[in-house]
């Protein structure tokens, strides 16, 4: 497993563990079976009580194939759909705890999504999983084509590092505090926001993180220059501790 290094305008580092390639290939197989489950379910069990697959049998060749080909359509978008709907996550990925992120610490779009599926055509799509799996033995930080094109990683979610419940934090003596204002906080309200901060990044949860940043803007008046949430709030922490610190 290898950390994914990002850093913002403000030379924040933001490290996530990439999901490795034992775990997302895992994932695959899981949405794999989950494809031929469709089609037994769909094929040998409604199909069949149904009716249906004689009502087909007696329907012309392009009529046949109409109605399969709309059928797999469920299949075919699954992995966009699950992707965009459940936060950068297919179910095999959920039961992996692994999820897709932007690489620069954004969330990711349906556009990213998109292009990631897209690339599944030719790098994920068996025969040519081959492709897929060389791309992440190759790419340092796991990355197949689809995450090199849409500027995605995927990463693993899994906690395997205890969290330090103080506030406290080492800062360099030559550190430049962004946000004066943070001395509006209490040591309570900076300890929520660290305890808040660091399960939004374990669950790389930018939608937690930016209703965090706005609470803390709301409370503060701290309008922010950061490139994103995650860095605006973990940069607020960082004043936090060198004003209190240095008082």
């Amino acid at each position: 497993m290898s950390q994914l290094a990002i850093t913002t305008t403000q030379n924040v580092n933001i490290n996530f563990n990439t999901a490795g390639v034992g775990e997302r290939v895992i994932a695959y197989l899981i949405d794999l079976a989950i494809f031929y489950a469709y089609y037994l379910v769909a094929y040998s069990v409604i199909f069949e009580l149904t009716g249906f697959n004689s009502y087909l049998a007696e329907q012309d060749y392009w009529t046949q194939k109409s109605v399969y080909g709309l059928s797999w359509l469920p299949m075919l978008f699954y992995a966009l759909l699950c992707e965009t709907f459940l936060d950068g996550q297919t179910i095999g990925k959920m039961v992996m705890k692994i999820k897709v992120i932007k690489i620069d610490g954004y969330q990711s779009s349906f556009g990213d999504y998109l292009i990631r599926w897209i690339f599944r055509i030719v790098e994920v799509t068996p025969p040519m999983s081959i492709i897929g799996l060389i791309a992440m033995i190759v790419n340092k930080d796991d990355r197949r084509l689809g995450d090199l094109a849409a500027g995605t990683a995927v990463i693993s979610l899994k906690r395997d590092i205890s969290i330090n419940h103080t506030i406290l934090r080492e800062i360099d003596t030559r550190y430049k505090p962004v946000y004066p204002l943070v001395i509006k906080l209490t040591d309570n309200d900076v300890r929520i926001i660290k305890e808040t901060y660091e399960a939004s990044y374990r669950q790389a949860d930018f939608n937690m993180m930016q209703k965090l940043q706005y609470k803390i803007e709301t409370v503060t008046g701290i309008k922010s220059v950061s490139a994103n949430a995650t860095a605006f709030v973990d940069t607020v922490l960082n004043d936090y501790n060198f004003y209190t610190q240095n008082m």
